[in-house]
């Protein structure tokens, strides 16, 4: 089981002790080699089926493999596929990767300029690495890899339509039924539902979302002589939308110029995109790819599982809520999704799986949500008074370090407030 940093950031050990059980030869996964439709042996129920094979699944699958269980991780579309994302892997998604992996990064940031709906423009270094930039399709694409090598079966191109905890297709209070497009049925110890912030696993469970917001991305690629311009640093603009902003994000021959708003701005979101993109001498290019996202933040008092389904990542509404930053929450949360989905399978009857389940929303929010409390508190802030907080980051060097800080991994919002008194009691001022 992986430890805690110092900062409350989940860290994989080094080194693992794996049993891979193989569903090649019947002599090492304990059945009789007999296969239906649903990858597993007849009859068989799987230990975990984890739905969605993002970045929270695909750390789900892994963890509840890597504990020797038999794991079933679904996603419905083709991998690898295209995602709505910045790409930035800030360190506490560094940290909470599997042993071994390399991240592919597109390049690798020390420079952010911040302005204020285009105009104060100042950009502040750093000496060392602030945070990566990915293309998601390779990054997802590559979690799932490990997810296989510690034992995790994959099937794409699988749409679920249903999960049952009671009823005609469950055998026992045991059981979970999963039900798929085309009428077949897998059955589960336990199922963690990863699959988005429209997830159907999430319906299931009740999870309920207090902020919703509308993100519109580009991929436009570059002349060299302009990618050359971006290489290293980010732009990020705070917009005028309240609560709003926009990035610029440099991989390689392509810029990712975004923006994001509450939903409801359509039009003025829209709006913003466009004038962001001529602002910056970009409107010349064509963009490969256009594309747009609803994230969503959960209430704080909204369930994180029911019986035996768990639910992380986006399916549970966790993410930053100023920041919408997603990615390191969708790791850690899946992380622990997988972990405790395990001792979720091991229990013998309801009250037991109810305790565990409780344990592991215990662990989520005594982690993400405290870090999610202060976000929410800094874009209550930031919707008010975004001046003041660019004056803060820009001009502010102990302002500036804690950014530093943060997106290396070395500390985090929560820990900030704590360690801070002075930067909670000013925070909580300016929230009232």
């Amino acid at each position: 089981m992986p430890g805690t940093g110092a900062a409350g950031i989940p860290r994989w050990p080094k080194r693992e002790q794996q049993t891979i059980v193989s569903s090649e030869n019947p002599a090492t996964d304990g059945t009789d080699g007999n296969e239906t439709g649903d990858g597993g042996p007849s009859g068989s129920v799987w230990d975990v089926v984890v739905v969605g094979a993002g970045p929270a699944g695909a750390s789900a699958a892994y963890a509840a493999a890597s504990a020797g269980r038999r794991v079933l991780l679904l996603e419905k579309a083709e991998l690898p596929r295209y995602k709505t994302c910045g790409g930035g892997i800030i360190g506490p998604s560094r940290d909470s990767l599997p042993p071994g992996f390399v991240l592919p990064f597109k390049d690798r940031i020390n420079a952010v300029t911040f302005s204020l709906n285009g105009r104060y423009t100042r950009t502040r270094r750093s000496k060392k690495m602030l945070f990566g930039l990915i293309n998601r399709p390779e990054f997802d694409a590559q979690l799932v890899e490990h997810a296989q090598k510690a034992g995790a079966e994959l099937r794409t191109g699988v749409t679920v339509t249903s999960v049952e905890q009671h009823g005609s297709a469950v055998p026992d209070r045991r059981t979970v039924a999963v039900g798929l497009q085309g009428g077949e049925t897998i059955l589960a110890r336990a199922v963690v539902g990863a699959d988005g912030s429209a997830s159907r696993i999430g319906a299931h469970v009740g999870v309920e979302m207090d902020q919703v917001d509308l993100g519109l991305e580009a991929e436009i690629p570059v002349p060299q002589s302009v990618a050359e311009d971006w290489q290293g640093r980010v732009l990020i603009d705070w917009g005028p939308i309240p609560g709003s902003y926009g990035w610029v994000f440099p991989k390689g021959d392509t810029l990712t110029v975004g923006v994001i708003s509450a939903k409801g701005e359509g039009a003025a979101t829209k709006r913003y995109l466009e004038d962001f993109i001529a602002r910056l001498g970009l409107a010349g290019f064509d963009p490969s790819i256009s594309s747009g996202h609803l994230t969503r933040c959960r209430a704080d008092d909204s369930p994180l599982s029911r019986g035996r389904v768990l639910v992380c990542g986006d399916a549970a509404g966790l993410l930053e809520p100023w920041t919408r930053e997603g990615i390191s929450f969708a790791l850690r949360s899946g992380r622990l999704a997988g972990e405790w989905a395990v001792r979720v399978a091991e229990a013998h009857d309801a009250v037991d799986a109810r305790r565990q389940a409780l344990n592991y929303a215990f662990a989520v929010k005594a982690g993400l949500g405290v870090e999610m409390a202060v976000g929410k508190s800094m874009l209550a802030v930031f919707e008010r008074k975004p001046g003041l907080l660019h004056a803060v980051l820009t001009s502010v060097r102990p302002a500036w370090n804690a950014f530093a800080r943060i997106t290396r991994g070395s500390s985090s919002l929560g820990e900030l407030v704590r360690t801070h008194p002075m930067a909670g009691r000013a925070l909580s001022r300016l929230d009232r």
